[in-house]
């Protein structure tokens, strides 16, 4: 028998948790009332009050499912539930659930909070927060939308938060002026509400966030020939979100994992060589401000450890490499690994310094097939940019310039930036090389990294999974800030924009940092570096990769923010 609700502690209640309500296909907007918790499935128009330590839950208003479905916000002030509902804002009495009218906007109203006699609604399609007084039902003043999603609200007496659903982003807002604080990635896609529940030992806001979407899965149907086949399914849960907001180093960083990964080359060549004194260096996952590296043990065959340009390596070597001969080796890591967002806005960089000659010499070059001497790629760099002369603003214009002009596609090789320019799509890495081809005709040091993402299946914990692919990005250095993530290619979500801004100075917990600025594996005999005409890694073995997520880390001790 469980306890209730009101005789836990918000650690208690949750913990790390993920809540499933039972029966549930679609939640948008959560709420508490006290210690009850409340969501709204808005497909089927239950109102549910859900226990978060058996997932079971009762819907609250059984006459009413009707007026609540398509209900998308849901804010409880006092004795009143507010909730958003096509282009109308509506309140009730939580006794009675009798919906009365409140405002109409010119278009639909996505989420509501509610604070004494303010009421904050979000609607995406005007761009806007707008503030309401409750008692004349008059619009005080409006705030723009930190993103470009459909966003979702809660608020407490200093603080407005902002769920959106595409940025996969809960943003904290000064709830009088609307300037936002910080930001912090939410460790799942798709978050479609967002609650607060009172506060923890440090005085912190308790989150608690909701996501819905779809999810593939392999569905028996006997009828079929093989009785296999792919379909979808509702995805939908609560979870909480913990953060923690460094002012001093300009970042916050929220839920993360613990998570093992392995990288192993299996010796199978597509032609038979030989080769001699082979010195085989794989890089290591790096230690960020986001990333801790645990423990690294080699696998199937020894290996040294180096420091390449501030980077681990870790270094096989082989006597001879003979035609018939097989090998596995590689490493094996445990690796903390959270969300990070920065917060730096064009204003604080007006005035920064020249990058030293180090960072002109190493990260302003072509040294890696950039063809940054090609017209193509010189023009693309300057209509990129135009007249603007802010670091940051040039970042954003040549990430959106690089977005308008390329379209995803996979390739089995990586074609040079002007190639890539010229046909209009791109992998990731080819993304990237377009990237840095033009950040660095702008003046602008860059570097890669990657070079793979863990499955982002969080709940899969225990379970080994393989990436399907590799991965790469970059980071771009700000002097007097440093260096600053950026995705290549995944936030290239809709034709001609509004991009979201998700993974520009931002990183997921499920991204792994390997070998920044430096390649991820070379190969050298008798002290020579091989080049891939000579001998192709990809010929010469198999690697194989595999992540174990095995729990996810303790909220935050404490913070500053």
């Amino acid at each position: 028998m469980s306890l209730p609700l009101s005789s836990l502690t918000v650690s208690q209640m949750f913990g790390q948790k993920i809540i499933r309500p039972l029966t549930a296909a679609t939640l948008y907007g959560i709420a508490f009332i006290k210690d009850r918790l409340i969501a709204i499935d808005t497909v089927k128009g239950h109102l549910l009050e859900i226990d978060p330590l058996t997932d079971n839950s009762k819907i609250i208003n059984p006459h009413q499912v009707r007026e609540f479905q398509e209900v998308t916000g849901l804010a409880v002030w006092e004795d009143d539930l507010w909730v958003t509902r096509g282009n109308g804002v509506y309140l009730c009495k939580v006794a009675s659930l009798g919906l009365e009218h409140f405002i109409t906007l010119p278009y639909p109203a996505d989420g509501v909070a509610v604070w004494d006699s303010t009421v904050y609604v979000s609607c995406q399609r005007l761009g806007y927060i707008l503030i309401f007084d409750r008692d004349t039902r008059k619009e005080i003043t409006r705030f723009y939308a930190p993103g470009v999603g459909i966003e979702n609200l809660a608020v407490t007496k200093e603080t407005l938060w902002v769920c959106d659903r595409t940025e996969q982003t809960v943003y904290s807002m000064d709830r009088a002026t609307g300037e936002v604080r910080f930001s912090v990635l939410t460790p799942f896609d798709s978050p479609t509400g967002i609650a607060v529940h009172g506060q923890d030992d440090t005085g912190k806001d308790c989150l608690y966030v909701a996501y819905s979407s779809e999810e593939p899965y392999i569905r028996d149907n006997p009828n079929a020939d093989p009785c296999h086949e792919l379909t979808y399914r509702d995805r939908t849960f609560i979870h909480p979100l913990y953060y923690h907001y460094d002012p001093d180093k300009r970042y916050a960083l929220s839920n993360g994992y613990l998570l093992e990964m392995s990288y192993v080359e299996e010796i199978a060549p597509l032609d038979e060589v030989y080769l001699a004194d082979i010195e085989w260096r794989i890089a290591l996952p790096s230690e960020t401000e986001r990333q801790k590296v645990k423990q690294v043990e080699a696998i199937g065959l020894p290996f040294t450890e180096e420091i390449i340009d501030g980077q681990r390596v870790a270094l096989f070597k082989f006597d001879t490499l003979a035609p018939g001969e097989r090998h596995i080796f590689g490493w094996k890591a445990l690796v903390e690994v959270r969300g990070i967002k920065y917060r730096i806005t064009p204003n604080d960089v007006e005035n920064v310094t020249e990058p030293s000659p180090e960072l002109k010499t190493r990260y302003l070059v072509d040294d890696d097939d950039l063809a940054m001497n090609t017209d193509i790629v010189i023009r693309a760099a300057r209509t990129a940019v135009s007249s603007e002369t802010n670091i940051l603003r040039k970042m954003y214009s040549i990430r959106n310039y690089v977005y308008d002009q390329l379209a995803y596609g996979i390739k089995p090789h990586i074609d040079s930036p002007d190639i890539v320019l010229d046909r209009g799509t791109g992998s990731c890495g080819e993304y990237v090389g377009v990237l840095l081809a033009l950040c660095r005709l702008n003046g602008i040091p860059c570097r890669t990294v990657g070079r793979y993402k863990s499955p982002i299946y969080a709940e899969h914990q225990g379970v080994p999974l393989q990436p399907d692919f590799n991965h790469v990005w970059l980071e771009f250095y700000i002097p007097g800030i440093g260096w600053l993530p950026m995705e290549s290619n995944p936030d290239d979500i809709e034709e001609g924009g509004p991009y979201p801004t998700r993974f520009f100075m931002g990183l997921c917990w499920y991204h792994v940092e390997i070998g920044k600025g430096i390649s991820f594996e070379t190969l050298t005999s008798n002290g020579v570096r091989l080049t891939k005409e000579e001998v192709a890694l990809g010929d010469l073995a198999i690697n194989h990769i595999r992540f174990t997520i095995l729990k996810e880390l303790p909220p935050f001790e404490s913070t500053t923010g």
